[in-house]
């Protein structure tokens, strides 16, 4: 064994306790095949930021939930309770304007633009057939009565409206009633039978006989007293118009010279 000097085993064991003391840096395998400038290795601390980014978003919102629970559920109902009542409101209707009366009006009127207004409702609860217009109506006369809100028809009123909705051939007839005074008995509407009684001899009894029924009465004398579209006269005293099929009709015309007519009221269930 050679000879070492002290001054060389003096050298050994300082550079031994050097490197004892220094700390040794281990490298992943990965760490040390891919250089600190890569592509790779930013990527992967730009993932690992995002990624603890998220996880201290997370943190947050879970930790505000914890510290606001009331408020938190407060506002969930809130929305449910928007939901709900939006699902429950009906959706807004369309609404038109229409033309009705302001106040009740009694059969045989005579118009005026004061005894209508307008008012709003859905399409479907305008009844066809329904006058719009105010100044249209003005001097007309009513042959039925027109409650209060109720839309006037032609059919309300004196004129071929009153046929509005009768059988093809349906006419008209004007009768003169022998008594005047019954004319108060009868409204539009109310079926009749009408009866001619012929003036006999002096040594015979008057026949009867039934010239047509029930017929509608359409119109009477007793609405007013005034001149209407039907007739073109003033001398209504008396008068009935009632609406009748062609057969009807040809008996009814004329029937007033030939004798007196009266009228029989008929049930009309």
């Amino acid at each position: 064994m050679p000879h070492t000097s002290p001054s060389t085993l003096l050298a050994r064991s300082e550079r031994s306790a050097a490197s004892a003391a220094r700390p040794r840096v281990r490298r992943s395998r990965a760490h040390r095949s891919v250089s600190p400038g890569s592509n790779v290795a930013g990527g992967t601390r730009n993932q690992a930021r995002g990624s603890g980014h998220r996880r201290g978003f997370r943190r947050r919102w879970t930790s505000w939930i914890g510290r606001n629970r009331r408020l938190t559920v407060a506002l969930l109902l809130c929305v449910a309770a928007g939901i709900v009542v939006q699902q429950l409101t009906p959706a807004s209707e369309q609404r038109v304007s229409v033309l009705v009366a302001a106040r009740d009006l009694p059969t045989g009127a005579v118009l005026t633009a004061s005894d209508f207004t307008r008012a709003s409702m859905p399409p479907d609860l305008a009844i066809s057939g329904t006058l719009v217009d105010a100044e249209a109506l003005v001097g007309r006369q009513l042959a039925s009565p027109l409650g209060k809100g109720q839309a006037p028809a032609e059919s309300n009123l004196l004129g071929p409206g009153l046929l509005t909705g009768a059988p093809v051939g349906t006419a008209a007839v004007p009768l003169r009633m022998a008594d005047p005074s019954s004319i108060q008995l009868l409204s539009p509407g109310q079926l009749v039978t009408v009866v001619l009684t012929a003036a006999g001899s002096y040594d015979e009894s008057r026949q009867s006989q039934v010239l047509a029924g029930p017929v509608p009465v359409l119109w009477t004398s007793s609405q007013g007293g005034k001149t209407g579209e039907w007739l073109g006269t003033s001398d209504t005293d008396g008068l009935v118009v009632v609406a009748a099929d062609p057969q009807q009709a040809e008996k009814l015309a004329g029937a007033s010279t030939q004798g007196k007519l009266f009228f029989v009221l008929v049930n009309q269930q």
